[in-house]
């Protein structure tokens, strides 16, 4: 298998930093190229449907995952390429520490890494931020706990309808999306809610891990990353 994404994570001093591990992606059993599917998330588990990838992307979807519940109707694409290979800067509108998440992003990137302070892989997003998953969950239900006052503290992984979530190191058959109470689209990994930590400010933080027992680094497959 070949590695295609490698980098570095800064901990927000120059004196700081974590080198991400190379990590891989496999699509199917067969070989590495682009792939992808499309995930519909709606009321009812709708028939298998396949999209066109976006034009400034090579990444072909597959077949629809099975929907995770909700109140109406939304699409996402999962694209086993990262948004620079789609041509794609900046963030695609994800913001950081403990800013509001105003417009739910464009598009999404998760990238497995590992770091000084956590060896095992586990996600972070465009922006370097760690990304978490709560045990008040349960993988697969379709929803989220974590609302309101708690949703301000442990801000979801959110998207805009119809957008894009890109992967470097991450299984396109382990993500998939939820609709949350107030309706927003939530990423999910191996069934699991994915969330950042207000308390994050810098690229590399894990001031999340362990919170109340209960809030872990997210793992590539949706497991706990633990030491």
């Amino acid at each position: 298998m070949t590695s295609f994404f490698s980098g570095q994570l800064s901990h927000g001093t120059a004196t700081r930093r974590a080198s991400a591990a190379t990590v891989l992606a496999v699509c199917g059993l067969v070989s590495l190229t682009a792939c992808g599917k499309v995930i519909q998330i709606g009321d009812s588990s709708p028939s298998s449907t396949s999209a066109p990838a976006p034009a400034n992307s090579s990444a072909a979807p597959t077949t629809a995952a099975p929907a995770q519940g909700g109140a109406g109707n939304s699409a996402l694409q999962v694209l086993d390429s990262t948004a620079k290979d789609a041509g794609l800067n900046g963030t695609g509108g994800t913001v950081v520490g403990t800013a509001v998440q105003e417009t739910p992003p464009k598009w999404v990137q998760l990238s497995a890494v590992t770091s000084p302070d956590l060896a095992a892989p586990h996600l972070i997003n465009i922006n370097q931020a760690a990304l978490y998953r709560f045990d008040g969950d349960s993988a697969g239900s379709g929803e989220s706990n974590c609302n309101d006052a708690c949703a301000t503290k442990w801000p979801p992984v959110i998207i805009k309808d119809g957008g894009n979530v890109y992967l470097a190191g991450v299984n396109p058959k382990d993500v998939e999306a939820i609709h949350r109470a107030d309706g927003k689209v939530q990423v999910t990994v191996g069934g699991w809610p994915v969330y950042r930590f207000s308390g994050d400010s810098g690229a590399g933080d894990l001031n999340g891990q362990g919170v109340d027992g209960k809030w872990f680094a997210v793992g590539p497959t949706g497991q706990k990353a633990v030491r």
